[in-house]
């Protein structure tokens, strides 16, 4: 087991990009996660809510809209039993109505954070990080949040150099 986890949520189906919607086997935060997980010999652990999300990327944003502005947490298929072994936890989600996907908070509620070093990564298309850096002090108080990386979802085949770099201390830490 590694000291290092990478939690991630990704929806797969129709995505935007800027020519267009496309629809994608692997979504974009799913991408990064991998890349994170073979940089960093990490562990990963997916976040799948019980309750999928509509392949259709319109169908898909009304949810999660709906979701955010009722503050709805929706239930996830498994958890941890527990993240004690972790010491470094690098969080990699899309940005969905300015924020967190309301998932990722479901599961963010469910530990404690104290003393974890949070690296947060989000996917956008124009929102970068949006407020997730402010919500994660606030759900992950007792955690050290450190600057978030925002990759545009477009670019995620492209952006292994950005991840290098934003890594670069845990990597030379590691040897």
């Amino acid at each position: 087991m590694s000291n290092i986890l990478v939690v991630y949520f990704s929806h797969k189906g129709e995505t935007y990009f800027p020519e267009g919607y496309r629809v994608v086997e692997k979504g974009n935060a799913n991408i990064i996660a991998e890349k994170i997980q073979n940089l960093l010999s990490s562990d990963i652990f997916e976040i799948r809510p019980v309750n999928k999300y509509p392949v259709g990327y319109k169908e898909c944003c009304e949810i999660a809209k709906e979701e955010y502005e009722k503050g709805t947490l929706p239930k996830l298929e498994e958890y941890l039993p527990n993240i004690k072994g972790y010491d470094t936890i690098v969080l990699v989600y899309p940005c969905w109505w300015g924020t967190i996907p309301q998932a990722m908070f479901t599961f963010l509620k469910k530990y404690d954070f104290k003393d974890k070093e949070i690296y947060p990564i989000c996917t956008h298309e124009g929102s970068a990080m949006g407020k997730s850096e402010i919500d994660l002090v606030n759900v992950c108080n007792k955690a050290r949040i450190h600057r978030g990386l925002a990759i545009k979802g477009s670019k995620v085949n492209l952006c292994d150099a950005s991840l290098r770099e934003y890594f670069m201390g845990l990597l030379m830490k590691e040897n």
